[in-house]
């Protein structure tokens, strides 16, 4: 098979965010502000304010199409699964 053919992405092509059950990029926001669902594992997860990781309070901003949904104080996940 020639690399023309294979299954792989393409080089710097970005699918989203990494689903954090998973690890596949597959994470889209659904039709409720602050919800996600993994396509590929179907899982749901909030939005949640407080860090699971180290407790950091950060503040959401659930109308943005781009919330930030990686903790600014440690790097970790702010979705909480439901």
């Amino acid at each position: 098979m020639s690399t023309s053919e294979s299954s792989d992405p393409e080089p710097g092509v970005d699918f989203g965010p990494p689903c954090p059950e998973c690890g596949e990029p597959w994470l889209r926001p659904t039709n409720m502000p602050g919800r996600y669902r993994c396509v590929y594992c179907l899982s749901r997860f909030e939005l949640t304010s407080v860090c699971p990781n180290c407790g950091e309070h950060s503040t959401i901003v659930r109308m943005a199409s781009t919330a930030i949904i990686e903790c600014n104080n440690c790097g970790g996940s702010m979705l909480r699964r439901l």
